[in-house]
């Protein structure tokens, strides 16, 4: 069994090539199936998000550092009252190719999403660019975008992933157990996160981008994805930290879920874990 395994991933890495520009840092990276990724674009929407968003754009930094094309975030500022422009303009930009504020006043974290991803995809050919989303009070793993590059270059043209909760401090004791007894962190969850998640930008115009609405984005976007055929992948091996706050900063959003946790009697559904 091991030693089929082993054939098989050496059968996929051997239809993998990366193709190598100066400096040894790769302009492009070639997927089994043609697809060429020549740059990635991350989106971070954020309201509000001064004490949170250092943190966030320092992970993406790390993590862009190890990405073998240029990484370009944008961080979309939505109805912010705040510090969040200036927390952007404090972060290093050494490991990006880009960092970028943009304003929206949609008071949705669908129109800000889609407002980001419209902002990397610009003018230019989509057909080189990989794009991907977290949110402000979320830490990406270093091998974040490595990872999700590694899957497309398996054939994946967009990759959910899996969150994990650092500090559950702000909740009753009850409410991490019920959380974990409905969460299933392994390959082919079906739990969707705006914290975690990334496709081909070709993947993400096919399927019409983010929904403006106020909760559910990323749930919307993921059924679009899965409606026009594209391969989906359902990752667990590059968890985002994303915070257990009280103060929700979207409708139905992952701090209101944890809020009905603390409230609800404990059952055995593990469906309908949102973002």
């Amino acid at each position: 069994m091991l030693r089929r395994k082993l054939v098989e991933v050496s059968r996929r890495l051997a239809d993998v090539d990366v193709l190598h520009g100066p400096g040894g840092r790769a302009p492009a990276v070639l997927t089994a199936d043609r697809l060429i990724v020549t740059r990635v674009g991350v989106v971070v929407p954020a309201h509000n998000e001064e004490a949170l968003l250092p943190a966030c754009l320092a992970a993406l930094g790390a993590a862009a550092a190890r990405a073998p094309v240029p990484v370009s975030v944008v961080v979309v500022l939505d109805s912010c009252t705040d510090g969040t422009l200036e927390a952007v303009r404090r972060a290093d930009p050494s490991s990006f190719d880009r960092l970028l504020p943009i304003a929206c006043r949609s008071r949705g974290v669908g129109a800000a999403r889609a407002a980001g991803s419209q902002y990397l995809i610009g003018t230019r050919d989509p057909a080189g660019l990989w794009l991907a989303t977290t949110d402000a009070d979320s830490v990406v793993p270093s091998d974040w975008i490595v990872r999700q590059l590694g899957h497309a270059s398996l054939g994946a043209r967009a990759v959910i992933g899996t969150v994990q909760v650092a500090d559950w401090s702000q909740h009753p004791p009850h409410v991490e157990p019920r959380y974990r007894l409905r969460y299933r962190a392994r390959d082919g969850h079906r739990h969707v996160h705006g914290a975690n998640m990334s496709m081909a930008a070709t993947a993400y115009l096919a399927a019409g981008g983010f929904p403006a609405v106020r909760a559910d984005e990323d749930v919307a976007m993921t059924r679009r994805l899965v409606r026009t055929g594209e391969q989906v992948v359902w990752a667990a091996d590059l968890p985002v930290t994303t915070s257990a706050r009280l103060d929700s900063r979207a409708d139905g959003g992952f701090a209101g879920y944890l809020a009905q946790l603390a409230d609800r009697p404990c059952n055995r559904d593990r469906r309908g874990v949102p973002g």
